[in-house]
């Protein structure tokens, strides 16, 4: 089969210097608003490689990638297909299918997308209203355990293709979504998977084009987030909320508790945590003794909202107002359209990239020119040997 190419779900990290560094790749984008389809448009990607993919959209905005040309689309019901039709007549919808999975949260999976049976009713609905349908879209989210779910959704998908032939849709997309985790293991797990399928279902001479919506797999690890320590407090008597007991028992009952106030939290570049359960690890900038005593501590935003807790209970050593925190894998989800509430400042972002990494991006075809968000200066940062330009002369 060919390659299965990937569009970038914008929503995941909008910053410019991802946008221009993927668009410069060749890579299309998955867009779920007006201002993510013109962001990346100013750009100069073309509208054949943008998708809509909001399953709600507003009229307004169906209307403004008619007049940007950005014509795919998703639908999962007939509602949405007749508003389509109004505002775009031009549209070729993905009909999007459920997926089922036992292990997800089944009120979350079922949300978005249709049945086998309501896809009949769609294409019916279609051909009344002159749409073009031109393919599937399924999504498994990054919480399945369950790897039959792929198998499920890309026999579900098959049956769609030949319920087309029925109604007369030349359908030629497969997108298989994204829940891609960015670990490297989940990839390769899925990919072994899937490929078997796509080859028996969706063969080469098919005509058939796989996409997908890598997310998180590109960006997570590419981001770090330092915060600021803005407010601390110390209580020898504090109760332990639940799921401290282990860190309890490992503390003398005269030890400390510390509180440690941050200068960002859920209403910020900790948002996910509103709506995931995350496992943010915080590790400490300055440097300490390794027989420093660590002292059961938690961290909380600036906001002093009891939603906005970042790490309930970890082991530190005494920190200072002013010290600095870091947190690794920081680039999903925490850089998107962000909260004003209590005057929240977006963290300034610096990019950084070894000459290692450079080099790969050149043979790739990006060069300085073509890169217009970033300035190219000397690094200040003790560089490994790999990474060294060579002085000889």
């Amino acid at each position: 089969m060919a390659p299965i190419k990937p569009f970038y779900p914008v929503k995941c990290n909008s910053t410019p210097g991802v946008l221009e560094i993927l668009g410069t790749l060749g890579i299309g984008f998955a867009c779920s608003s007006k201002s993510e389809m013109a962001l990346v448009q100013d750009l100069g990607i073309s509208p054949e490689n943008i998708i809509y993919t909001n399953p709600c959209k507003q009229a307004s905005q169906i209307k403004y990638a008619a007049k940007a040309g950005i014509n795919i689309m998703t639908c999962d019901n007939d509602i949405e297909l007749k508003k389509i039709a109004r505002s775009h007549p031009n549209a070729k919808l993905l009909l999007h299918i459920a997926t089922e999975d036992i292990t997800a949260d089944e009120e979350m999976n079922m949300k978005f997308g249709t049945t086998l049976k309501n896809c009949r009713h769609l294409m019916e609905c279609a051909k009344e209203f002159g749409i073009q349908i031109v393919g599937v879209k399924f999504h498994v989210s990054n919480t399945c355990k369950e790897l039959q779910t792929y198998i499920h959704a890309i026999s579900d998908a098959r049956c769609v293709f030949d319920m087309a032939e029925e109604f007369g849709f030349k359908m030629d997309i497969l997108d298989i979504g994204g829940g891609f985790t960015g670990s490297e293991l989940q990839l390769e797990e899925v990919n072994h998977v899937i490929r078997p399928l796509l080859d028996i279902y969706f063969p080469k001479e098919s005509g058939v084009n796989v996409i997908a919506e890598p997310g998180c797999y590109y960006v997570s690890s590419a981001f770090t987030l330092a915060v600021n320590i803005i407010a601390k407090k110390t209580e020898c008597d504090k109760l332990l909320p639940s799921g401290g007991k282990q860190l309890e028992q490992a503390r003398n009952d005269d030890e400390p508790v510390f509180t440690y106030y941050i200068n960002d939290g859920v209403y910020g570049s900790f948002a996910s945590k509103l709506s995931e359960k995350l496992n943010t690890i915080p590790e400490v900038h300055k440097k300490y003794k390794e027989d420093e005593p660590l002292f059961t501590s938690s961290l909380w935003g600036p906001s002093c909202d009891e939603l906005d807790q970042i790490v309930e209970n970890c082991l530190l050593p005494e920190l200072s107002v002013g010290d600095w925190l870091i947190f690794d894998n920081m680039g999903s989800g925490t850089l998107g359209e962000q909260s004003t509430f209590n005057d929240y400042q977006r963290p300034l972002i610096y990019y950084m990239m070894s000459f290692s990494d450079w080099d790969e991006m050149q043979d790739a075809g990006i060069t300085s020119d073509t890169m217009k968000n970033f300035f190219f200066v000397p690094s200040c940062i003790q560089l490994s040997s790999e990474d060294r330009f060579s002085t000889a002369a």
